[in-house]
């Protein structure tokens, strides 16, 4: 009688890859909440990590270096820019500079952690070039009406500078399409909880 045959061994499995984090870019017109709404997720959700930009501008009273922004002068903003180690960057209002650093951000998508970056529009297109695979979520008024209130309500802006920035959010709602969700920030609590439900999930409607 011949012996059984040798049972065919177990099919190898490589060990599960470590969850990469995600990046999610926020962005949207001028007075939708953008601000607002990272400050509640940067208080009740402590797991999302968020990017501190570097700037060339002086610190104002009560800045710390390395929590609101990291200040530097011209010369290594501009080094930094020839050395690729912005994932964006533009110079706001003709003078101070402005940037997104690339690195920590890669260190902590390496570490599974979830990132969010708070930008203008014009920032995140940068960034649709430069980490084409983040999320990128627009957060829309939940009206025109209502996106002038609260506007002329913050009382920050005389009235030729809200006109200007006006002029320039009309232009920032056309832009939705790029985007690949929409939030509407019709209550605080709720787009944020959304938008964090979207960061975790990783869906998109493409």
């Amino acid at each position: 009688m011949s012996a059984d045959p040798t049972p065919p061994a177990e099919p190898e499995h490589d060990a599960a890859a470590p969850r990469r984090g995600r990046l999610t870019v926020l962005a949207g017109p001028t007075a939708v909440g953008k601000g607002t709404i990272a400050a509640y997720v940067r208080t009740h959700f402590p797991g999302v990590w968020f990017s501190v930009s570097m700037t060339t501008r002086r610190p104002r009273p009560g800045e710390v270096d390395g929590v609101h922004y990291h200040f530097v002068d011209d010369h290594e903003f501009d080094r930094l820019v020839e050395a690729g180690e912005f994932l964006e960057y533009a110079v706001v209002h003709g003078a101070a500079k402005y940037g997104t650093p690339r690195g920590p951000v890669e260190r902590v998508i390496r570490e599974g952690r979830d990132a969010l970056l708070e930008i203008d529009l014009q920032g995140a297109r940068q960034v649709r070039e430069t980490w084409p695979e983040a999320l990128f979520v627009f957060l829309a008024p939940p009206s025109w009406d209502e996106l002038v209130r609260r506007l002329v309500g913050r009382g920050t802006e005389d009235e030729a500078e809200r006109e200007r920035r006006l002029s320039t959010a009309r232009g920032e709602m056309a832009a939705q399409s790029e985007f690949d969700e929409v939030i509407v920030n019709d209550d605080v609590r709720r787009a944020s909880e959304e938008l964090v439900s979207l960061m975790r999930s990783g869906r998109t409607d493409r």
